[in-house]
């Protein structure tokens, strides 16, 4: 993987070059980002400034509207719907990757995890701080020798 590799987030692209690259008209890119389906970042000029990720959006939405028949507030709402599982997914790696450290360590065989995500080591018998309403405790035996 080269070190120069772009952020798909970064805002790099004018509407005209937006458009080409999705194949809709300017005028298609401002009504969809009036009605907030694909909203690009905006420059200190007010000028949109559109992302690799939000040309993949576009495309997705022409799809979407044009060969499976859905209307634009269908589409946006599998658009947020898309947005929330690749976020959840991302917490979930996240989770996975304290959980790994965790049992990684040494007498580190009780824990929590809150709604949040976070992850928090306890001793044997100690009880999970309940702040946001809840918690899991999950447990995991010593390994027999």
């Amino acid at each position: 993987m080269s070190p120069h590799r772009i952020d798909d987030r970064a805002p790099v692209f004018v509407i005209s070059v937006a458009a080409e690259l999705s194949g809709m008209h300017p005028q298609t890119l401002r009504q969809y980002d009036r009605i907030g389906l694909v909203s690009p970042c905006r420059t200190a000029g007010r000028g949109r400034r559109y992302s690799a990720r939000d040309i993949a959006q576009l495309r997705e939405v022409q799809r979407l509207s044009q060969e499976e028949g859905i209307n634009l507030a269908g589409i946006k709402r599998i658009l947020a719907l898309q947005d929330e599982v690749s976020a959840l997914n991302e917490q979930v790696e996240t989770v996975k990757a304290a959980l790994q450290e965790m049992v990684a360590r040494p007498g580190s065989r009780v824990f929590s995890a809150d709604r949040s995500g976070r992850v928090t080591p306890l001793r044997r018998g100690e009880r999970p701080q309940r702040s946001d309403g809840g918690a899991l405790v999950l447990w995991r035996p010593e390994r027999r020798r």
